[in-house]
């Protein structure tokens, strides 16, 4: 059986064999321009100087020049989602008037956080448009602070991996803890309406009910300019393959 990839090798090395072989023009360049610069100098100053210039040159390791590929920059890995996290993150800047690199920033890590604890990061920031309006620095009466409106001295534990305390205003930290929370609610009462009436610890049946509505009304508004953007983006990408098709004909 032949083998599957032997192109793959070849495809490898070429770059390194068309690497090596600049250097080594550009090597043979360089000492023609020295056997050049050695013949003016033997002419300008005598046989001595120039012998010594020849004998500096040539201690020098050209090998190294010919042989040693040039380093090659890291590759630039781009999050498949950063198109999705700009699009909210606009959205949200717009809606709270916010700077668009701060919104997209907290979209990324509500995303990130999200997934990690399974929770839906439109969730996360419905909560977080709701208690701050994207403010991180946001502090209650009650001792709420950040982006989630966080007590931090009933969720001691839970900032502790974080530097404690004093990281309550810091987005990352807050959202994490924030997100822990609602996974905590949620599981313990096995409803989001629920959870969230605990989120806000609410004293009346009535502004839970207004508090839990107003997170879901926002959690939906954001599903659906996600989905005007997927919408969007699968109508714009076979564009190409369309005009070809009429050119072709």
């Amino acid at each position: 059986m032949a083998k599957s990839h032997p192109a793959l090798s070849d495809e490898q090395d070429a770059p390194r064999f068309n690497q090596w072989a600049r250097n080594t023009v550009a090597s043979f360049a360089l000492l023609a321009c020295l056997a050049s610069l050695s013949i003016i100098l033997h002419d300008q100053y005598g046989v001595r100087f120039a012998r010594a210039f020849v004998q500096g040159i040539s201690a020098l390791d050209l090998t190294q020049l010919v042989m040693q590929p040039l380093e090659q920059p890291a590759p630039v890995v781009l999050d498949p989602n950063e198109r999705q996290y700009r699009t909210v993150g606009e959205y949200l800047a717009r809606r709270y008037r916010v700077s668009s690199e701060m919104a997209t920033s907290i979209v990324a890590k509500s995303y990130a956080v999200g997934h990690g604890l399974k929770l839906d990061p439109m969730l996360i920031l419905a909560v977080i448009s709701v208690e701050s309006r994207f403010n991180p620095i946001a502090e209650s009466t009650m001792g709420a602070k950040g982006l989630m409106q966080v007590i931090p001295r009933f969720h001691i534990e839970k900032f502790d991996p974080f530097g404690g305390e004093k990281v309550a205003f810091e987005p990352e930290a807050n959202i994490m803890v924030g997100a822990k929370i609602l996974k905590e609610y949620i599981r313990r009462t096995g409803d989001l309406a629920d959870a969230l009436q605990m989120y806000a610890g609410a004293a009346s049946e009535e502004s839970e009910n207004g508090y839990s509505a107003k997170v879901m009304t926002e959690r939906d508004r954001l599903h659906y300019v996600l989905r005007q953007h997927q919408n969007q983006n699968r109508t714009v990408q076979p564009q190409p393959a369309i005009k070809s098709l009429v050119s072709a004909l």
